[in-house]
């Protein structure tokens, strides 16, 4: 059995349904086909550790259109379709149980994955989860409502967010970080002081500078506690493992093309997506693009619908250069830390308190010239800096650092 497309979209996820509508927005009629690997239709992300997992969204307020708005714009949506090779001289997909789709154009946007624990010290356990998709929230859901002790092993966002809700249901947490401290890969000592606090004011004892030897099963088999490399043992009745995510270039690989050997992989490509193959892109988390002086990947929502847009506008003959000003978020217990821009490259920061108490914002500058900053529960500070990144303004490290400064004057 054979299909074919003039556009053909490995990956069902928020890259790929912002490529498709952004196409048809336009007015391109071209054939477009979205090969999905889950059985669900592109669905949002972020919730998914936040309000799906605490129980305050409906599955179904998860998906991004509905079913019939794929019909009514005549794009094919596959789900449940696992791509196993690229037969790129053929131009097309193969999948797993030998289906080819063809192509004109086809375009990566696989995603990530997490980055698993080792299964010989107890990785696969039952009751040890991965955070990626909303089966595995679903898996995690029932369990999480039995429990009373929870480990979580990483100090990044997603780990500290699966602490937040599991506080916040009145679980016991224990937090353990390998590195000195928690946000050591992405944020700076200022910013990782204030989110400790506020984790240890919600009663989350948090381990850094410590790292899990082994996760042992109980009578049952399931995980009954974790050891860590110091002796100390944790007793657990789950474990969340938050330890960074990695491309999922395999296809690519396989295929030929160029992939970036480091920092968790990713299909390289241009300022316009472009692959090396001029048949094939890639954008969202699976792509290595430049940026900041380097080939580097961004896993966020911002990141994956405007890379997509940048690409639909360039499929469309108007070539557009990706040049992105980064942000983020992270919604944890009461409080909201924003995210614009990229700290690679700082060597000074300013911290500048927020409107009350356990809020502020932190600066990043390479010398005078601002990179990014971190605003918790701040919302005036994230929208002044982010709105200054996308100008290409920078207020001085002084006029920022005084908390009597009016920032709307600062430049």
């Amino acid at each position: 059995m054979q299909d074919r497309a003039e556009l053909v979209v490995i990956g069902a996820g928020q890259a790929a349904l912002t490529l498709a509508e952004s196409l048809r927005r336009a007015g391109d009629q071209r054939s477009i086909a979205l090969l999905g690997e889950e059985a669900h239709p592109p669905y949002q992300r972020p919730p998914l550790s936040k309000a799906y997992l605490s129980g305050k969204m409906e599955k179904e307020r998860l998906w991004l259109k509905p079913h019939a708005w794929y019909v009514e714009n005549d794009i094919t949506l596959l789900t449940q379709w696992q791509a196993h090779a690229l037969d790129r001289q053929a131009r097309e997909v193969i999948s797993t149980d030998g289906r080819r789709f063809g192509y004109e154009t086809l375009v990566l946007a696989t995603g990530s994955r997490p980055r698993s624990f080792p299964e010989n010290l107890g990785g696969a356990l039952p009751g040890v989860h991965t955070l990626r998709g909303i089966d595995d929230i679903d898996r995690l859901e029932p369990e999480l409502a039995e429990a009373h002790r929870l480990v979580v092993v990483g100090g990044g966002y997603i780990g500290l967010e699966a602490a937040a809700i599991a506080r916040m249901q009145g679980l016991q947490v224990t937090l353990v970080e390998a590195a000195p401290r928690i946000l050591a890969r992405v944020a700076c000592d200022i910013t990782a002081d204030m989110m400790r606090d506020l984790h240890s004011a919600q009663g989350v004892t948090l381990r850094e500078g410590v790292g899990v030897d082994q996760i042992m099963p109980g009578p049952t088999g399931a995980v009954e506690e974790v050891r860590l490399s110091d002796g100390t043992r944790c007793p657990a009745d789950i474990v969340i493992i938050g330890i960074g995510a990695l491309a999922n270039d395999a296809l690519a690989r396989e295929a030929g093309l160029e992939c970036l050997d480091t920092a968790g992989g990713g299909v390289l490509v241009d300022a316009l997506c472009r692959s090396s193959d001029p048949a094939i892109y890639a954008i969202g988390d699976a792509a290595a693009f430049p940026i900041a002086g380097r080939m580097m990947r961004l896993e966020s929502v911002q990141n994956a619908c405007d890379q997509a847009r940048a690409l639909a506008n360039t499929l469309q003959g108007n070539a557009s250069a990706y040049a992105p000003t980064p942000w983020f978020w992270s919604d944890q217990y009461d409080r909201k830390l924003q995210i614009a821009g990229l700290n690679i490259g700082a060597d000074n920061t300013v911290f500048r308190p927020g409107p009350r108490p356990g809020t502020g914002s932190v600066w990043y500058f390479r010398g005078t010239t601002l990179l990014a900053v971190d605003a918790l529960s701040d919302p005036r500070a994230y929208m002044t800096g982010k709105r200054w990144l996308e100008q290409g303004i920078s207020p001085s490290p002084d006029e920022v650092r005084d908390p009597e400064a009016d920032l709307k004057a600062a430049v």
